[in-house]
């Protein structure tokens, strides 16, 4: 039976945005990793066949930006046919990468297939630091990567994940961005979900540092002006406003797990009781229009107060619902985030507990949990 859609509004655009994550599988072992934290159990990846499917699918839905991520993307020996059949299609193709693989050959080869982005990642500006935080020896390879992308034509696309042990590297961030040549620098504040949410008291920054790092930033982007655009994301720990979630539940994005789950955010598969259709069973256009997952939490009729009389419900949509869920057990309540919010709180609560960690550094009663196959399986295990 289709649900009753009446609800939550009229029907929907299509997915805009396609992610399409291939795989789980990473050399890097990131503390702020997005995949789930059960990643480890989830080993029965898309065939290459079954995500030229998925390409075709989207297309036809109407999807024209492609995503292209993980894990780490090129572990897959048959990422350049699958970039193929996106340029084939006519998607703009953005590969989200640590770089680890990336050499000079496959490069060429990704371009002669009809890649047109590249974005890098990098997790901090110095050496020990960028290799603490992803538990491997990468900087100098990333370094050399950047190179790479360069030399290819790419437009050089920097991203840096921005939490309480890097955010006073700042300058030094942007200032390597800018050594590089990039035209684009993303500072993402972390989101605390998934991996992040085990670490978040670890990460979370003070107030005092994010003023500081949006200051740092405005004075970059004041000298070097058009050379090189850089996107400060907010954190939504410190505004006191909700997000859209990916602009609105099953509103424009729609991201495929490597083993092949369609879900309307990246880690929407941590909420309980919605099913999400696998693309192995469910054409897209089924999945995006008509399936309960992508419907539950779509428009504003499923929510409840404060949300439901809210002005600005438009604006957030109720928030994240993942992270909803992560801080209240209520995928429906209102986005603590947000400070209307009866259960703000609980995020005020835990930027305080990051105000006194710095005031009084001591050594933490959770220490940092590094994302790897031996930590998943036993964070995951009954």
């Amino acid at each position: 039976m289709k649900p009753d859609l009446t609800a939550a509004g009229p029907q929907p655009g299509p997915p805009l945005w396609l992610l399409a994550e291939l795989t789980y599988r990473c050399p890097l072992h990131c503390v702020f990793c997005y995949n789930p934290v059960d990643f480890a159990q989830q080993q029965d990846e898309l065939s290459t066949e079954d995500w030229l499917q998925v390409l075709r699918q989207g297309r036809e839905l109407g999807a024209v930006q492609l995503g292209l991520s993980g894990g780490e993307p090129l572990v897959r020996d048959d990422l350049e046919i699958i970039v193929a059949e996106a340029s084939r299609l006519g998607f703009y193709s953005n590969l989200l990468t640590s770089g680890v693989g990336l050499t000079g050959q496959r490069a060429a080869a990704l371009k002669a297939a009809g890649l047109d982005h590249v974005q890098l990642s990098f997790q901090d500006s110095t050496r020990e630091m960028n290799d603490f935080l992803s538990h491997t020896k990468t900087f100098a390879l990333k370094n050399k990567v950047a190179a790479i992308i360069k030399g290819q034509g790419w437009p050089m696309v920097l991203n840096v994940v921005i939490h309480r042990l890097n955010i006073d590297h700042i300058d030094r961030i942007i200032g390597m961005a800018h050594e590089m040549g990039a035209e684009y620098l993303e500072l993402a504040n972390t989101q605390y979900y998934s991996w992040a949410y085990l670490n978040r008291d670890q990460l979370l920054p003070t107030h005092a540092q994010l003023r500081r790092a949006e200051a740092v930033t405005d004075a970059w982007r004041a000298r070097l002006g058009e050379a090189m655009r850089i996107f400060f994301v907010a954190p939504d720990y410190h505004e006191g406003k909700a997000k859209k979630c990916v602009n609105g539940w099953g509103n424009m994005f729609m991201t495929v797990a490597p083993d092949g789950v369609a879900l309307p955010c990246h880690t929407a598969r941590m909420l309980p009781g919605l099913a999400f259709p696998n693309v192995r069973e469910m054409a897209l256009r089924e999945i995006w229009f008509d399936s309960e997952g992508f419907n539950r939490y779509r428009g504003t009729g499923w929510m409840k107060e404060p949300c439901a009389s809210c002005v600005h419900q438009q604006e957030d949509l109720g928030g994240c619902r993942c992270q909803a869920y992560l801080l209240t057990q209520d995928a429906a309540a209102a986005d603590p985030a947000c400070r209307l919010s009866p259960q703000h709180h609980l995020v005020q609560d835990a930027v305080a507990q990051a105000e006194a960690q710095a005031a009084t550094p001591k050594v933490t009663e959770h220490p940092l949990v590094f994302r790897d196959p031996a930590n998943s399986r036993r964070l995951s295990a009954p």
